[in-house]
């Protein structure tokens, strides 16, 4: 009887050790895969791109002075002489009443003083000295005129008011930026471009530029090419020009920019293109990427990689056609961990 009862709890045990070990094992991991597929020659790239104004013009007063009125407002259309800001003018206007006073004088004396000189009744020193004083009172008029003139600030260029840095009631200082102007009749798109790449691209490749905010896809015109590299990325920025006649095109804009014409180098067809975020390091600098089985257990293998094309880079050893790769959630991975995609 004892026999029995002791084979009975050793098989409630074991189920119950069974459930445990169940409920222990983790949960699948959910991640983003991509089948490998034999993409040969690169005949177009996508990248990510940034809109920025032809040309910004920062606009400031030439004195020091309490701004009274700001006119404009970010994001206004405005035109060449369009008046954009006004500064308290009650010292300008004071200084020029001053100014007229002494020309008002001056021009007097000339009149009474010219009379005795015409009859030879004045001394020549004397003379010269009144006209000198003419001379100068015309000069301290203008200085005057000017300043007053200067209370008033005006748009040098056509364009589109950027950013207001000063606001009514505060005091702008001598060359301190008022407002921005920015010329965004033509744009220009920054695109970060490997330095691989970077011989593939001439000013006259084609290019395609897509912006969603804008709703508009266009063709990009001539492409301006840097010449100092990122040092942490090793990228070159290149300008693609943009006509933009409706001013639709913004700075600060994403624009999804894709180039033609860009292929690998001889001898580099073929291969399997992957997102580089999805190739990993060893310690021991060896290179790898997770794959999935059948069985959707996730694997480390390792892989040979080659050049790069914008956010993607060539796999030539290691993984075949068909394979799927972990492109995204890689992270809580380790060796045979079940995976949900």
């Amino acid at each position: 009887m004892k026999k029995c009862v002791i084979a009975l709890l050793a098989i409630l045990l074991a189920g119950s050790c069974g459930e445990k070990k169940e409920q222990k094992a983790k949960a699948p991991i959910r991640v983003k895969t991509e089948v490998a597929v034999n993409s040969g020659n690169v005949s177009g790239q996508s990248y990510v791109g940034v809109v920025e104004e032809n040309e910004a013009t920062a606009v400031s007063f030439t004195g020091m002075g309490v701004v009274k009125r700001v006119l404009v407002s970010e994001g206004q259309a405005v035109g060449k002489g369009q008046l954009l800001a006004v500064m308290d003018d009650t010292q300008a206007r004071n200084l020029l009443s001053g100014a007229e006073a002494q020309m008002a004088q001056a021009d007097d004396a000339l009149k009474r003083y010219g009379m005795l000189h015409d009859a030879g009744s004045l001394p020549e020193a004397q003379w010269v000295e009144i006209q000198s004083k003419v001379a100068q009172a015309k000069s301290q008029l203008s200085v005057a005129r000017k300043n007053l003139n200067d209370c008033r600030l005006v748009a040098p260029v056509s364009g589109v008011v950027g950013r207001q840095q000063v606001k009514a009631g505060e005091t702008a200082l001598p060359s301190q930026a008022v407002v921005t102007i920015l010329d965004v009749s033509r744009v220009r798109v920054r695109v970060a471009v490997p330095e691989a790449e970077m011989n593939a691209i001439t000013p006259h490749t084609s290019s395609m530029i897509e912006v969603e905010a804008a709703g508009k896809k266009v063709s990009g015109g001539r492409i301006e090419k840097g010449v100092q590299a990122d040092a942490l990325t090793h990228t070159y920025d290149i300008h693609i020009h943009v006509a933009n006649p409706d001013r639709k095109l913004l700075p600060g804009m994403v624009a999804n920019v894709t180039l033609s014409q860009i292929h690998t180098s001889k001898g580099e067809g073929g291969g399997f293109y992957l997102p580089i975020t999805s190739v990993q390091r060893r310690p021991d600098g060896s290179l790898f990427v997770w794959t999935v089985d059948n069985q959707k257990t996730a694997h480390r293998t390792t892989v040979t990689v080659g050049s790069s094309q914008g956010n993607r880079i060539r796999i030539t050893d290691g993984i075949t056609a068909g394979e799927r790769v972990v492109t995204e959630g890689f992270q809580k991975l380790s060796e045979g961990t079940r995976v949900v995609f």
